[in-house]
């Protein structure tokens, strides 16, 4: 695979001096005078020494305020799949935004960009466009009610399905079935009910004492928001089977794993197609857009206004643009870019539990590549949201700090991204920051 390279040049010797951080340090202070927190996301305000303000992205590398330079492994937190500014993405959004940016009204990239959804995309017989996969997973649930006439939504501990009060439920360490924030009604959880993922007996009780209530089944269908956790074999041809006898719909989350871990997603690896799916992130290269579909008498419901899905930036130019621009990059030259994450990916997770065991660690690493997750654990593996729970996260905390201190920067929960802009090389870089990091980690 071709490196789209970075326009930044050669990162600097990895084994400079420990770098400092008074840029950033100095912006976090201002913003928070006016920013609520100093940040535009709760998740960023975690981030250790300090939430980074960049200054440049390019490629798989990102630039801060002081200068420091990191190989990036955050990737915008998923949707970046090309590398920051990929030259076809940046050309498309720039004659887009001179264009036809937002004009309120339908256009021929809009109708292009959901042709190839269509096409790529198993589950999915019409789409809507959406921004972001919180918005798209909330009109997928509302479709999935209209259509049975029923309230009740099941879904899997672990599995996050956006920050809406409606679903937000199950993801920390709280007894699933409670509010997660403050503001949020219990209330607005009356009609989820949350179940353990890959758990067989318990996904048939729970359908069976459902009975005619229930409206849908949603679940990552490879779980990546608390571990990137794989289905059994079999699990997803239950949940398949099992929803159709009920007359529920089967929904599948794929705001990560959609064009991320193949170009139709997990439904394509899986060979498991459901009723509906929503597919964010990656599908716009950092650009904020998301699209839900799925059968076309399902959709008609949507079609005709009956479920009512609305928003005045859905199918705007410029995320449209970049869309369609991801996707002629992602599969061109039969996919080769998927080949090349694969492969990186496959060799960092390798590299990372070799040089953890070095370290006297017990590192475990799982996913198909593109996206992989990474826990400290004593013993056994990750199956379930419980396994997950079991990991050291305050040492794999303190690990990402390291690593950002050593020119790498990861996600403190544990969760990798890779682009098709990484290299070997950095993949070698990064396994020698690891390395380092590690022998500081208790210091």
């Amino acid at each position: 695979m071709t490196d789209t390279g970075s326009s930044m040049g050669t990162p600097s010797d990895p084994s400079r001096d420990r770098p400092t951080y008074a840029a950033s340090a100095a912006l976090y202070t201002r913003a928070r005078e006016s920013l609520a927190g100093g940040v535009s996301t709760a998740f960023r305000m975690f981030e250790r020494p300090v939430p980074l303000f960049v200054r440049e992205a390019s490629g798989a590398w990102l630039v801060d305020e002081d200068g420091n330079e990191y190989v990036d492994y955050v990737c915008g937190y998923g949707p970046v799949i090309l590398g920051h500014a990929h030259p076809a993405v940046a050309s498309a959004v720039a004659h887009a935004a001179a264009t036809i940016q937002q004009v309120g009204a339908q256009h021929r990239a809009e109708v292009e960009l959901a042709e190839r959804l269509c096409a790529v995309v198993p589950a999915f017989e019409r789409v809507r466009l959406g921004l972001t996969g919180s918005d798209a997973v909330h009109a997928a649930l509302r479709l999935a009610r209209a259509a049975t006439g029923r309230s009740l939504v099941v879904k899997f501990a672990g599995h996050y399905h956006g920050w809406l009060d409606s679903v937000l439920t199950g993801t920390a360490h709280l007894p699933p079935g409670l509010p997660e924030t403050a503001g949020q009604p219990l209330s607005a959880l009356a009609d989820i009910v949350v179940v353990d993922w890959n758990d067989e007996d318990v996904l048939r009780r729970i359908i069976v004492d459902a009975g005619d209530r229930l409206a849908a089944v949603i679940m990552e269908p490879m779980a990546c928001n608390a571990g990137v956790i794989p289905p059994r074999a079999g699990y997803l041809e239950l949940a398949r089977e099992l929803t159709s006898n009920a007359g529920a719909l089967l929904v599948f989350d794929e705001v990560i794993t959609g064009f991320r871990v193949a170009p139709g997603g997990a439904q394509e690896v899986f060979g498991v197609v459901p009723d509906l799916a929503v597919v964010a992130k990656a599908l716009g290269n950092g650009f904020p857009i998301s699209a839900f579909g799925g059968r076309a008498d399902l959709m008609e419901l949507v079609a005709s206004n009956r479920a009512m899905h609305a928003g005045t930036f859905n199918g705007g130019g410029v995320s449209v643009a970049a869309a369609n621009a991801t996707l002629d990059v992602l599969l061109a030259e039969d996919g080769a870019g998927y080949a090349h994450m694969r492969a990186l990916g496959l060799r960092l997770m390798e590299g990372l539990v070799e040089r953890a065991a070095a370290a006297g660690r017990r590192l475990v690493a799982q996913g198909p590549g593109p996206v992989f997750y990474t826990w400290f654990l004593s013993d056994g593996g990750v199956e379930s949201y419980r396994d997950h729970l079991r990991a050291d996260s305050a040492a794999y905390a303190r690990l990402a700090e390291q690593l950002a201190h050593e020119g790498v920067r990861v996600i403190p929960t544990g969760r990798w991204y890779l682009t098709t802009a990484h290299t070997g090389a950095d993949v070698d870089r990064t396994l020698d920051a690891v390395e380092r990091a590690l022998l500081r980690l208790d210091a």
